[in-house]
């Protein structure tokens, strides 16, 4: 079975709205560390769909490289203070950029990505077979 782009990108589009309800939904019933840690990996999550959805034709290990290294680069930015003075003034950079670096988020981007990538690499085998 053929898959196309917009198929790709359609079920991007579909996790990473997937990945921001269960974000959601978590926050709304936890205050502790599963919303800070659960957040941080479904936020890696979304931009391993983000990737997918840029370029739908991307291997698997790469947009993973992508996504992980992209959230490590927003981690190491809120070192110099700028998220933060942003997110003081815009939920939406808050949610983006974050506000404070934090080693343990370092940990949590690729429990977000990880298990995208064998996900993907497992059902792109599944669907070159004969």
């Amino acid at each position: 079975m053929l898959v196309t782009v917009r198929t790709v990108r359609l079920v991007a589009v579909a996790a990473a709205a997937c990945f921001l309800a269960a974000a959601f939904a978590i926050r709304a019933v936890d205050d502790g560390l599963l919303r800070q840690y659960s957040g941080t990996a479904l936020y890696a999550s979304m931009v391993y769909a983000g990737v997918v959805f840029i370029r739908p034709r991307v291997t698997p290990v790469i947009a993973g490289a992508v996504a992980i290294g992209f959230c490590w680069a927003v981690e190491g930015f809120q070192v110099t203070g700028i998220p933060a003075t942003l997110s003081a003034h815009s939920v939406a950079a808050r949610l983006a950029l974050g506000v404070t670096f934090d080693w343990i988020d370092i940990l949590w981007y690729p429990a977000g990505v990880v298990p995208l990538v064998l996900l993907d690499l497992a059902l792109r085998h599944r669907e070159e077979r004969p």
